[in-house]
């Protein structure tokens, strides 16, 4: 019998598809705004119905059985159905006035909206995916699973994690019934230690420092906050008032009543208005990114206390925060500190899955080291093929290509030593919001003149935002205070005083660079391309950011490639193993 696993992120914002074989392993994972190229597929499908028949054609041939599992319960909360009854969550509903205002720093209307577009996907979870089995499949069995959210982001750190035992926290805006959750994992096993319960969530308090800066959560602007945060020191008045709209106690996290609504009609008066320069914002983003790490160091020091395990994994929303991962071991008791590659809700379709298949599979528990347990590749997405570009070549009147079998990495490496910009597209796309060499693009780190070049004229992106550097594993340690792996790019370091000026482009302000380490076994083409330029320039690593420009996903089929090609300053494209230069009169 051929059974098959697929999770699906039915969260409103950043849906996503996995999909496991009857041993547990993925075949597939990836969030649907790729496919629709639609930054973060905002109330979009997670299975999309014009592309779920080509994936079951591709990863599940000839199926006889099918389990489909979504990452929210179906049985929603309390306070939700009543809301809901009483027409808070319909479009008439969030205009309504004279409602008890909820103990949150964001306005109810927008706590109801999300809360309405989650329960709307929850309704039509898997719809399109049943009706294409049913079409092309009518043999095939189908059965429905459905789990708790922070367990589904629980399973996919987890199980990703290079651990057999490790405490586990899920720390992001909502799930069912609060915005935490904290976990003990041994022997495939994830036992619940505590749920919280209610409004108080460090994910609304970051969404609200994000709002406050002038930036937009909605379209995933956090990122943002980050980068500026070094450009800004603390301010003590506004440091008391982020203390007195929230706290943590043990595993709890409160927003206090009696102080909540003065403190924040009093932080407005810290509001950057979108007309006004950013830099007005940078020490309101320091200080939020200061108050968020000391909130974080609390709970995460509670749970290593608690359980006593020097492994932590960490998933959620407030897991994308590199900034704050890289002090992790250094401000708690925990030793290694795993971080998968798609922490936020898309990477919840990969948890649901696994969720499903241990929960239908009588399996033993694992007998093998940490260190035997292989970590989970990021490179689960889709390819562009060769057809693709023998297509391009075929059709193509203008551009120089040139296919380079038994030297694309040497003959790239040389181009990024003179300062070319280069996009760099290989195999199967990476789960997770950061480009990990797989649909990059790349450039020389050594000259601090290229970031602003890329940010100007590939990205057009604002010039305090930081770009990140690939290295070598081997070297990283010369390179890097008190180093540490960080597979997927999801922790930040600092530079050591003396290699800073030697790798200019991606060292930011406050002398950190958010690294991505790079091993042979994990991606041998990336491996062999920095290593080529490492020969030339002695400089081990790449600058690497995701090959998109600002507001846009990664780019998905050669004809995106193509576009963003032609429409920014990137001197070449490199995919697979062909070489696509502009004409040259350009």
């Amino acid at each position: 019998m051929k059974k098959y696993y697929i999770g699906l992120s039915i969260t409103y914002h950043d849906p996503a598809l996995a999909i496991l074989d009857d041993k547990g392993s993925v075949l597939f994972a990836e969030a649907s705004e790729r496919y629709l190229q639609n930054k973060r597929a905002l109330n979009c499908e997670a299975d999309p119905l014009l592309r779920v028949k080509d994936l079951l054609e591709q990863y599940c041939p000839s199926p006889d059985e099918i389990v489909i599992a979504i990452n929210w319960r179906k049985k929603r909360p309390l306070y939700e159905n009543i809301i809901a009854a009483l027409g808070c969550l319909n479009a008439e509903g969030l205009m309504k006035t004279g409602i008890k205002k909820l103990r949150s720093p964001l306005n109810n209307y927008q706590i109801h909206h999300m809360i309405a577009s989650q329960r709307n996907k929850i309704t039509s979870g898997g719809l399109n995916l049943a009706r294409i089995i049913a079409e092309h499949y009518p043999n095939c069995a189908v059965s429905f699973a459905d789990f708790d959210h922070h367990l589904s982001h629980a399973a996919t750190a987890c199980y990703s994690s290079p651990f057999t035992e490790s405490a586990c926290a899920v720390i992001d805006s909502f799930g069912e019934k609060g915005s935490m959750a904290f976990y003990h994992f041994k022997n495939q096993k994830i036992e619940c230690l505590y749920e919280t319960k209610g409004t108080g969530s460090i994910g609304f308090y970051y969404m609200k420092v994000t709002e406050l800066c002038g930036f937009d959560w909605l379209k995933g602007e956090e990122w943002k906050v980050m980068g500026l945060a070094p450009y800004g020191q603390l301010n003590q008045e506004l440091y008391a008032l982020l203390k007195r709209t929230i706290s943590v106690q043990g595993f709890d996290c409160f927003h206090h009543s009696k102080d909540l609504f003065t403190s924040i009609t009093e932080l407005e008066k810290f509001k950057r208005h979108k007309q006004n320069p950013i830099e007005q914002a940078a020490d309101l983003a320091y200080t939020g990114q200061y108050f968020f790490a000391e909130l974080m160091t609390q709970l995460l020091q509670h749970l290593q206390q608690q359980t006593g395990c020097k492994n932590l994994t960490l998933g959620g929303g407030c897991g994308l925060n590199s900034a704050f991962n890289g002090q992790i071991k250094s401000r708690t008791g925990f030793e290694q500190v795993f971080i998968p590659s798609a922490p936020a809700d898309d990477g919840t379709a990969l948890g649901s899955a696994w969720l499903a298949y241990y929960a239908s599979t009588a399996f033993k528990p694992s007998s093998t080291t940490s260190a035997e347990k292989p970590l989970q590749s990021a490179y689960l997405g889709s390819t562009i093929t060769d057809d693709a570009v023998k297509n391009l070549i075929k059709h193509n009147r203008s551009l120089n290509i040139q296919h380079l079998p038994e030297s694309v990495c040497e003959v790239t490496a040389k181009l990024l030593a003179e300062g070319q910009l280069i996009g760099w597209i290989q195999g199967r796309a990476e789960y997770g919001a950061r480009a990990l060499g797989n649909r990059s693009i790349l450039a020389d780190p050594r000259q601090a003149a290229t970031k602003d070049k890329i940010n100007h004229t590939i990205k057009f992106r604002e010039s305090f935002r930081p770009f990140a550097p690939s290295v070598l594993h081997d070297y990283a340690a010369d390179f890097f205070e008190d180093y540490h792996e960080s597979p997927y790019m999801d922790k930040t370091l600092r530079i050591k005083d003396t290699m800073r000026e030697r790798i200019a482009a991606v060292c930011h302000v406050d002398g950190t660079g958010r690294l991505q380490t790079v091993k042979q076994q994990w991606n041998p083409r990336f491996y062999s391309l920095i290593n080529h330029f490492y020969q030339q320039t002695q400089i081990p690593m790449l600058l690497n950011t995701s090959f998109n420009v600002m507001g846009k996903p990664l780019v998905h089929s050669l004809e995106d490639a193509i576009a963003v090609f032609l429409t920014t300053g990137l001197d070449a494209l490199v995919i697979n193993d062909y070489l696509i230069c502009k004409p040259q009169n350009e």
